[in-house]
């Protein structure tokens, strides 16, 4: 009997051991998580965003504090939720998320950054007593859902695939730094290019050029009340060139006569002279 009461002393101790275990580590946390996909949920509701990265100091300081406050989410009506920026590279650009940890309040698509105390009481009553409706919403121009924050998104994810093309191409293909960056470079060209012949296209498409045809200068036909007084002054020119033209014809008749009685005269001057000679 003493041999099994030794044996069960360590059973019930191991017992309990796996018993405590996953209630004190396989609690389920009530802080939500916020990617690229499920970020629009933000626009409904109350929230209270925080944007954190694994190795940032001040980052693990401020996770006991946000979990205890998470507790309270039910109780003071609002979701509390995490992004980590080291995977979710679009959200941060959708924040411009320049220093960690940063902490954003969001009121029905309404967004604010929270600049007070980074405490679990100071958070309760920043949601508790309203103190979010004394802080400067942030414009529409750069709301996270806005046209421009979402091309910066794009911009970040791109960065991201660069510099995750750039390592396989170094590292897992071997390929040289210099020759990743001439890849990038063609990659560059082509493309500008080839955005260059579709915004042509484009632009043919909704603003077809016009060609332009010579510009004909209408003849105007005049008027019958002018038509008169015109054929009067061209029956009048008619006749003054037909008179100038019987005058010509008449000097020339007359000019041919006295060349021919000039000619007789001389004719018969001639003989008689001959006669006086003789």
């Amino acid at each position: 009997m003493a041999h099994l009461g030794r044996l069960l002393v360590p059973l019930a101790a191991l017992v309990l051991l796996l018993w405590a275990v996953p209630g004190a580590h396989g609690r389920r946390s009530n802080v939500r998580v916020l990617t690229d996909e499920n970020w629009t949920s933000l626009l409904e509701g109350e929230w209270m965003i925080e944007f954190y990265a694994p190795w940032c100091p001040a980052c693990q300081n401020l996770q006991p504090e946000w979990e205890s406050f998470a507790e309270w989410g039910e109780d003071l009506e609002v979701k509390v939720a995490k992004v980590d920026v080291t995977e979710q590279t679009g959200l941060s650009g959708r924040f411009i998320i320049t220093a960690l940890p940063s902490i954003y309040h969001c009121k029905d698509g309404e967004f604010r950054r929270y600049l007070g105390p980074r405490t679990k009481k100071d958070f309760i009553n920043f949601i508790s007593e309203k103190e979010w409706k004394n802080v400067e919403p942030v414009s529409s121009w750069f709301g996270p859902s806005s046209v421009l924050m979402t091309t910066m998104s794009a911009l970040f994810q791109l960065s991201v695939y660069i510099r995750t093309s750039h390592s396989y191409f170094v590292h897992d293909l071997g390929i040289p730094a210099w020759g990743s960056y001439l890849v990038f470079a063609f990659a560059t060209v082509f493309s500008g290019l080839l955005l260059g012949l579709c915004m042509i296209f484009v632009a043919d498409c909704f603003c077809p050029s016009k060609r332009r045809k010579p510009q004909q200068h209408p003849t105007k036909k005049p008027s019958p009340e002018l038509s008169q007084p015109l054929k009067k002054v061209e029956e009048e020119q008619e006749a003054d060139e037909e008179d100038v033209s019987e005058e010509e014809t008449e000097n020339k008749e007359g000019a041919s006569k006295d060349t021919q009685q000039s000619g007789l005269r001389q004719r018969s001057v001639g003989p008689s002279l001959a006669t006086d000679k003789s």
